[in-house]
């Protein structure tokens, strides 16, 4: 019998894993109209970033209205992964994660647990929220494992050396690499241009591809955009609310007060 959600599923990951190229953007503004204006714009997905930014349940719920009737997919990155805040960020609505920091197949399978209700998981039940429309959506217990989506980004040594087996982890549909934190655990901060972290980016892409996972990425540089996605980089972030407000207000203010 096909679930709801079976009968409507989660395009972005789907498109993932068709190997389809996927253009985002970063955003970190906390701010439900700058979100909205960035799912006008059109981009496959957006992130709303838990990690680094003002974010918390409370404001995500407004962004993702405003993204409501957008060709933009919603993803969020939790500050940590900690299943109480996914557990949390599921019911509020989202269906798709990048959780920072991982450092091994373990914390990997913890971070899959958390997003799968009994048996597959641990997220607790809670028959009346915001993703299953407060309990108005038939089959949504049975049909929404399968329609979550786990990215787990690369960020240190420790997950570096461990790409391999994080990548082979079931449940995990995506490595993310996370270029200025690998930078600096390699010991060049703010230098990930650096022939040392793009030896360890391309690693990480031959062994997420090896096990026919997704590689994404983030890179506001277009020049390195464009060379992540010729070495197999599929799911890239292309740039932020933060980057491209800064730089349109300051290119602005020098065109009069040079």
């Amino acid at each position: 019998m096909t679930t709801a959600y079976q009968s409507f599923p989660n395009r972005l990951r789907a498109d993932l894993l068709a190997g389809k190229r996927l253009i985002g953007c970063w955003c970190s503004l906390a701010n439900p109209i700058t979100t909205e204006v960035l799912g006008v714009a059109g981009f496959d997905w957006v992130l709303l970033d838990g990690e680094h930014s003002p974010n918390d349940v409370t404001t995500f719920i407004p962004q993702l209205m405003a993204l409501k009737d957008s060709p933009s997919a919603p993803v969020v990155r939790p500050s940590w992964n900690n299943a109480v805040e996914i557990k949390r960020l599921l019911d509020a609505g989202f269906y798709n994660f990048l959780i920072p920091f991982i450092e091994s197949a373990d914390e990997a399978r913890r971070a899959v647990a958390a997003t799968r209700y009994p048996p597959q998981g641990i997220r607790g039940v809670s028959v009346a929220q915001r993703s299953n429309r407060y309990g108005t959506v038939p089959g949504y217990l049975a049909g929404i494992n399968e329609q979550i989506c786990v990215m787990a980004q690369i960020e240190s040594r420790e997950g570096l050396a461990a790409v391999a087996e994080i990548a082979a982890v079931d449940g995990i549909d995506c490595v993310f690499i996370g270029p200025s934190d690998l930078a600096a655990g390699l010991g060049h901060l703010g230098n990930a241009a650096h022939p040392e972290v793009q030896a360890a980016i391309a690693s990480v892409i031959d062994a997420a591809r090896a096990y026919s996972k997704a590689v994404g990425i983030l890179a506001p540089v277009e020049a390195d955009a464009r060379r992540y996605m010729e070495m197999g980089v599929s799911f890239v972030g292309v740039g932020s609310d933060l980057g491209v407000f800064r730089g349109a207000t300051q290119a602005l203010r020098d065109r009069y007060l040079a």
